[in-house]
């Protein structure tokens, strides 16, 4: 019987499994016929999509006509399994060439998939997963062939400058990388804690970028949209982060005793912050208007808001508002932290609303409040011209 090699590949930003053989009129004739099957002139060759349906479809049609070779197709299936998020339906071309030609071996791959399975169990945030998973995979492929429970302490340190010299990793990806490669060696391969004293780049000591009272009055009168609106202003109104505007629920609205409550915020914690009059007004008029049904921010297609989107929302309202001033949706958070401080709030409070671990990172907020260093005269001003 003929053999029949099935190979994945990316079409038009969809997987397919590309179906070669060579010529032959009646293969080709139940090929053709097999479901969703599709002729591509660069490939040179028939496709399916890369699903398990089209799959069993295909391989029936053949029994006993043809004997399929699927080495190709598993490895990428065993590759997208371990690097892939489940509910990720579509693979970038970058990263499906990188699956197909230049595969993890079977050691490291193993050692991927109880990487991330060991996150997982340990209930770690989303974003730590995507990020540990990111500088793991990372180091995983440099390696090649080569084990990665053969390294020791030494070939670390070398990865490590590496990527600072010859990368120009920033001081925090390179954090990152080492809590993620120790996160393996200690957690996952169960060695003792042999890279506690792993040299760490001091991290640089940056002031956040805060907008003026009258600058984030401008940025949301410039907002036409309501609904974009109301999430700019509970961002500042809430000092939210642009994960729990866009994940907060009807329900977390406490309007009798004027409270919003976050759920499962940074550090799976959960906290109460007072409701703005001015934010309640408009979410009243929000509601009317989108009926929301879970989300209080819903997609165009239901679900959460993307947090993309918010992004994209407020650097465009910043340049129709004629801020020059550089920062996020996060921005929001850092001037409601320092108005609250110039304000006279005391700081444990600031620091409970925002929801911080410790003291130490709201007290950056005193470096940028004008509450007392604003007070100062300038000894250039003292001088009689």
């Amino acid at each position: 019987m003929q053999t029949i090699t099935l190979q994945p590949f990316l079409h038009h930003k969809e997987e397919r499994i590309g179906i070669y053989f060579t010529y032959s009129k009646a293969v080709n004739d139940i090929v053709k016929k097999a479901g969703n099957a599709k002729w591509s002139s660069t490939q040179k060759c028939w496709h399916v999509p890369c699903t398990k349906e089209a799959y069993i479809n295909l391989s029936n049609e053949l029994r006993g006509k043809a004997v399929l070779e699927t080495g190709a197709l598993k490895t990428y299936l065993q590759q997208r399994k371990a690097l892939i998020p489940p509910k990720r339906e579509t693979v970038k071309q970058q990263t499906a060439n990188m699956m197909l030609n230049h595969p993890l071996s079977v050691e490291n791959l193993r050692a991927m998939t109880a990487y991330k399975n060991m996150l997982v169990l340990k209930a770690y945030s989303p974003n730590t997963i995507r990020n540990y998973c990111n500088e793991f995979h990372h180091l995983l492929r440099l390696l090649g062939n080569r084990n990665i429970n053969d390294l020791q302490k030494p070939h670390i340190m070398s990865y490590l400058l590496w990527l600072i010299e010859k990368q120009g990793c920033s001081e925090t990806q390179v954090h990152t990388a080492i809590n993620a490669i120790k996160f393996y060696f200690e957690q996952v391969a169960g060695r003792k804690k042999e890279f506690y004293d792993l040299p760490r780049p001091k991290k640089p000591f940056k002031l956040p970028s805060v907008l003026a009272e009258e600058e984030v009055f401008d940025l949301i009168k410039n907002i036409n949209n309501l609904k974009h609106r109301t999430m700019i202003m509970a961002g500042y109104a809430a000092g939210l982060r642009v994960s729990e505007i866009v994940n907060l629920k009807v329900n977390d609205i406490d309007s009798k005793r004027m409270m919003v409550h976050i759920h499962g915020a940074k550090g799976k914690k959960d906290r109460m912050v007072p409701l703005s009059k001015k934010l309640l007004e408009t979410l009243r008029e929000y509601y009317k208007q989108y009926k929301p049904k879970e989300f209080l921010f819903e997609g165009q297609f239901g679900g959460a808001y993307s947090a993309r989107s918010v992004q994209a929302i407020l650097q465009e309202t910043k340049v129709n508002s004629n801020i020059k001033k550089k920062g996020s949706v996060h921005m929001l958070r850092h001037s409601y932290a320092t108005h609250l401080m110039e304000a006279g709030t005391d700081t444990r409070i600031i620091q409970e609303l925002l929801g911080h671990n410790s003291i130490t990172t709201t007290m950056r907020y005193v470096h940028v409040s004008k509450k007392d260093i604003g007070k100062i005269e300038s000894p250039l001003d003292k001088l009689k011209w």
